[in-house]
């Protein structure tokens, strides 16, 4: 919808992302790794895939090792299997053509591991994705826009992203 009126909202429509926290994260690298498979009408064959993805402590992996599983469950049911839970592991559905991407998250989350994010990462680079990731020593889960464990601000380093690929410019 937003690509299709890109216009009417003087919006760039080739300059279009996703943010996504926590389970939004989830449903955020869903739709920047499988914008190839819509589930959705789309008679006018816009594309569907993001320019650019800012992912802040997702849900991501599906490796029991540091998956959440209640995320899982609420996803697929409490009788999901391995296969179907494989099949929403966005770090095994990595490609070339994956937006590039900016990931957030704290190494003390105490709900989601940062090894989710860390897998993430490192697929994008695998498939030679242009990512950056930064990991924070604390903070936690849901820390939003602001970390106060830190006096660093990751929407700068977010926003520093953004101009250096040319989504946004100097302001």
């Amino acid at each position: 919808m937003i690509r299709e009126r890109a216009s009417n909202w003087n919006i760039d429509p080739k300059k279009i992302g996703i943010l996504g926290f926590s389970a939004g994260g989830h449903l955020a690298s869903t739709a920047g790794t499988k914008f190839d498979k819509p589930v959705i009408e789309n008679s006018n064959q816009v594309s569907l895939r993001p320019d650019f993805m800012v992912l802040v402590y997702p849900v991501i992996s599906s490796d029991t090792a540091i998956y959440h599983g209640g995320s899982f469950e609420k996803l697929l049911g409490v009788a999901n299997t391995a296969e179907k839970r494989l099949e929403y592991s966005g770090d095994k559905h990595i490609s070339k053509n994956t937006p590039p991407t900016f990931l957030v998250h704290a190494s003390d989350d105490g709900g989601l591991s940062s090894l989710n994010s860390v897998a993430f990462y490192e697929a994008l680079l695998k498939n030679k994705v242009p990512a950056e990731l930064h990991l924070y020593q604390l903070g936690g889960h849901g820390f939003g826009l602001i970390n106060p464990t830190t006096s660093d601000l990751w929407m700068d380093r977010l926003k520093n992203w953004l101009k250096t690929n040319k989504w946004i410019y100097n302001r």
